[in-house]
């Protein structure tokens, strides 16, 4: 249902490996609802999150289109990998198949790349990190995109990945002073690697956050992942 003023009403979704999120925005990107949000069904087979994610927008009102952030990496609307999710994701033609659910056309994106999309000045070389179930990145240069960075997966210390460091269950075994101590080393790591100009950093466990940042590394809120949903769709 196109708005009065002509503008479109767009569902931007979230699929976490914890949580399942959705929100509708107006043209400008502006919040015209309440988020709404399910935990992410288990096992994360496409199917049931598909389920999910239509009975969410179903309690949404109307909508025109589809944004979709999905944890990890996203070609032509095709999920190519989905660590935190299920094996069942790879090669999984997403974009198409929840058009077909839902009636509506659908882009997808890596959800990094959706949170960094809400957050950056469009400025120089600036990099996301989320951290939640898993850790995500996302890195742009004077605001374009440079897609499907998956740095979580990538070697940082003592034989293990930034992801198996910093993830959810790095932070539910070590604990909070423990994991920002590996936090902490990690942004130096980064900022040594990318020389980035600012560093934003998301996901649901930022809050844990509790070491001081340099003025160029910001926390930005998780609503990011939903927000950043409306640039999918300027062309």
């Amino acid at each position: 249902m196109t708005q009065a003023d002509g503008s479109s009403r767009t569902l931007v979704v979230d699929i976490g490996g914890s949580g399942v999120k959705v929100m509708v925005l107006d043209e400008a990107g502006n919040p015209l609802t309440e988020r709404s949000r399910v935990e992410t069904p288990q096992p994360p087979k496409p199917n049931v999150v598909i389920d999910a994610i239509a009975q969410l927008a179903a309690g949404q009102g109307e909508f025109d289109r589809v944004s979709v952030g999905f944890p990890g990496v996203v070609s032509c609307g095709i999920t190519r990998t989905a660590v935190n999710l299920d094996p069942d994701w790879m090669g999984f033609d997403l974009s198409t198949v929840l058009s077909e659910r839902l009636g509506k056309p659908v882009r997808v994106a890596n959800d990094a790349d959706v949170q960094g999309m809400a957050a950056i000045s469009g400025k120089g070389v600036e990099l996301v990190i989320t951290l939640g179930t898993g850790f995500g990145s996302a890195l742009f240069v004077d605001g374009k995109l440079v897609p499907n960075l998956e740095m979580g997966h990538h070697p940082f210390r003592k034989g293990e990945t930034y992801e198996e460091q910093l993830g959810r269950a790095a932070l539910d075994q070590v604990g909070q002073k423990k994991w920002n101590n590996r936090l902490e080393k990690a942004i130096a790591c980064l900022d040594h690697l990318f020389n980035y100009d600012y560093l934003y950093i998301g996901g649901g466990e930022a809050k844990k956050i509790t070491i001081n940042l340099s003025p160029n590394v910001k926390i930005v809120p998780n609503i990011n992942g939903l927000l950043g949903g409306i640039v999918l769709w300027r062309d």
